[in-house]
């Protein structure tokens, strides 16, 4: 049985699992929230640790995150930003690789497809959803800048990242030497390859996203991996630095961001009349009774 324990660390500072609650336990004397599967320790190396897979779901363009903890006895793994449409395929990897999902974790609430974590707790007993809680969606776990979101003896550190929508967080793997290197950073809409997300409606705001992807993304180290939730043109993964010097809207200044952003001109998402209510309950979906 796994269980859950909350940390909590500064803020400046690559699917689901089980858990229990212990108690608070402060670090550095700073209280901290760590929500945590059971750990135990391994002689193994981070690089040996982790097992990574980064899943696309073409219709949205969307990428699904597997990461687990092959090290540990129990193989604890979790999935970030997973389509309802690939749940089936998402949930087959994970029995063929022998792995133990305890959470199913949304960066945001998307608007251009249904979250795939409600079906997700409907097909794995004791999976656990996971969103941000300013993004003012239901989950199992309503997480706050600061947490520790913890698979085996890995970590994912949470960074509010608001700006595309208002609850948008960033998870970034730890910076201690137990932890993968380079880090990775999955940064949902916030940052993408050679772009951002749109700042026009979900409470979005350009000036908050450009200070959110300076103050918590292009502070990581340079050779942090960027993992974005969606890619439309074939990148699939980038870094702190190449985004810092290449990226066209976030390498300008703010007033100059600003207005690329007012101009940008997109789309009324097709399906977010649908998607944005279906999502701010985690996507829970109830089986038509046979």
């Amino acid at each position: 049985m796994q269980s859950i324990r909350f940390l909590r660390i500064p803020r400046f500072s690559p699917n689901l699992l089980f858990f229990h609650l212990l108690p608070l336990k402060p670090i550095s004397k700073i209280p901290a929230k760590n929500f945590s599967s059971q750990m135990r320790s391994s002689p193994s190396s981070s690089s040996s640790k982790l097992l990574f897979r980064q899943l696309f779901e073409k219709e949205s363009s969307t990428y699904t995150y597997l990461l687990a903890n092959v090290s540990h006895p129990d193989k604890s793994a979790i999935l970030i930003d997973p389509v309802d449409k690939t749940v089936d395929r998402d949930l087959n990897l994970i029995r063929e690789l022998g792995l133990k999902l305890v959470y199913a974790m949304n960066t945001h609430v998307h608007a251009d497809h249904i979250t795939g974590t409600g079906l997700i707790k409907t097909k794995v007993p004791g999976a656990k959803s996971v969103i941000s809680r300013a993004s003012g969606s239901k989950a199992d776990l309503l997480i706050e800048p600061g947490d520790r979101i913890s698979f085996g003896d890995l970590f994912l550190e949470v960074r509010a990242t608001p700006g595309h929508t208002s609850g948008c967080v960033t998870y970034v793997t730890g910076d201690e030497p137990d932890q993968p290197h380079p880090r990775m950073a999955f940064t949902g809409d916030a940052l993408l390859i050679r772009g951002c997300g749109r700042t026009d409606f979900q409470g979005g705001s350009s000036k908050q996203l450009y200070e959110s992807v300076h103050s918590q993304i292009f502070t990581l180290p340079k050779d942090t991996l960027i993992y974005p939730a969606h890619d439309y043109t074939g990148f699939s993964v980038s870094s702190v630095g190449e985004e810092i010097e290449h990226n066209p809207r976030l390498s300008k200044d703010l007033e100059e961001f600003k207005k690329i952003m007012e101009n940008l001109n997109l789309a009324y998402p097709k399906v977010m009349d649908m998607a944005v209510p279906a999502n701010l309950v985690c996507g829970l979906q109830h089986p038509a009774s046979s």
